[in-house]
């Protein structure tokens, strides 16, 4: 074959390989084009939804919601709805992403009524009803209030709020207690308070100490703060 035969058919040959690298290299950046496609969604129009149905469009979409805790007022979004977002609806992003939000404490906080005496169970009914959000629950025991029962509430009633924390009661103290702190304290005076308790107190050893007069407690056990029951001893060190 001739020179010039040689090139001509190299040449084509090049052309070919050209050709084809191209190719696959355009419907490789196709390819990935319509990958990354298929990951984005489109942020949807959350303003006024209830949160829940919020939470179940996201869900849809393959994004996340987090909710910011402060509420704040609208004068046309109720209250309990999707008043805020970030980002904006219309917006393309990847799928996985946060959408934050902010909920509607509706159009002027509500008066708060009065709920101490009520039950835990009927207390939230009405708060439910009134559309106010319950912040937190705290408990106590004690026997001068019914079982189960509201005996304080932050704001009080009447006050202007869309949110309140109750204190409820959970019946009788029990015999636990929480071991006081008897340094310092005069052997006699701890003892019988200790022992009118229905606890027992051991000295278990004295001690000379500077400074110190006698009978004074300088080491005790339990340690203050330590959770006791009726009957169970109590240890002391005292000076003499």
């Amino acid at each position: 074959m001739a020179l010039p035969e040689k090139l001509w058919s190299l040449g084509k040959t090049l052309v070919w390989i050209a050709a084809l690298g191209t190719t696959f290299l355009l419907f490789a950046f196709a390819g990935m084009r319509i990958s990354l496609k298929s990951l984005e969604v489109v942020v949807p129009d959350l303003m006024g939804q209830p949160l829940d149905d919020g939470k179940a469009t996201t869900e849809d979409l393959g994004l996340r919601i987090r909710i910011d805790t402060s509420h704040r007022l609208h004068p046309t979004i109720p209250a309990g709805a999707i008043m805020l977002q970030d980002p904006k609806a219309g917006v393309a992003t990847r799928r996985q992403r946060t959408i934050k939000v902010w909920v509607s404490a509706g159009a002027s906080p509500s008066q708060l009524p009065s709920l101490i005496g009520e039950t835990e169970g009927t207390a939230q009914l009405r708060l439910r009803e009134d559309k106010v959000e319950l912040l937190r629950i705290a408990r106590m025991r004690s026997n001068r209030y019914p079982d189960g029962a509201v005996v304080g509430q932050d704001p009080p009633p009447a006050a202007t709020s869309s949110a309140v924390s109750v204190l409820i009661n959970q019946g009788e103290r029990t015999s636990t207690y929480v071991m006081s702190d008897l340094i310092g304290a005069e052997l006699d005076a701890a003892t019988a308070a200790l022992r009118s308790q229905g606890f027992r107190v051991t000295v278990t050893s004295d001690h000379l100490y500077p400074n110190i007069p006698p009978g004074i407690v300088l080491r005790q056990y339990p340690q203050a703060g330590f959770q006791i029951s009726l009957g169970e001893p109590i240890s002391l060190e005292v000076s003499r």
